[in-house]
């Protein structure tokens, strides 16, 4: 991803594509998608070798801004802990696995665009997959139906 300057280029792309059930045309094609980071650089890797935080200074420069110019949007997907934390505020809950399995609670509001959240499909998460089968069972076939209803089928 970071050499081709796509994002979700990799297996975490895979994975996202598989949640949603969309090709990679589908994914990248703007009619359908608004991919917006929570940061337009990349912050560079940890001691691990995973991605920093996104910059702190970034989101709120620009963030409400860009999403002002797309009213058309219907569903945000908050991925991982730093896009709920922005989108979600101090409604979400302390652990990320507590506000995806609380997912209902924000997706039914009644504010336009629903929001959605979920983890990050990196496939350091793939543990955290199998320790929460309802992820699977219960939110998936959700946000399927959700986007099957603005792309149309795959």
């Amino acid at each position: 991803m970071h050499a081709s300057g796509i994002p979700f280029d990799d297996r975490s792309g895979d994975r996202l594509r598989d949640w949603l059930q969309v090709d990679r045309e589908v994914f990248y094609d703007p009619d359908h998608f608004a991919i917006a980071p929570m940061g337009f650089c990349f912050p560079g890797l940890d001691a691990k070798g995973g991605d920093l935080p996104p910059r702190r200074e970034c989101a709120p420069a620009w963030r409400h801004t860009l999403l002002e110019h797309m009213p058309q949007i219907e569903l945000v997907l908050v991925i991982g802990q730093y896009a709920q934390a922005w989108h979600l505020g101090t409604d979400r809950h302390a652990r990320l696995t507590d506000t995806v399995h609380d997912w209902r609670r924000f997706f039914e509001r009644d504010a336009r665009p629903r929001v959605l959240p979920l983890p990050h499909p990196s496939w350091r998460n793939t543990g955290w997959l199998k320790k929460n089968p309802w992820f699977e069972a219960d939110l998936l076939p959700v946000l399927r139906e959700q986007i099957r209803r603005y792309v149309g089928p795959k």
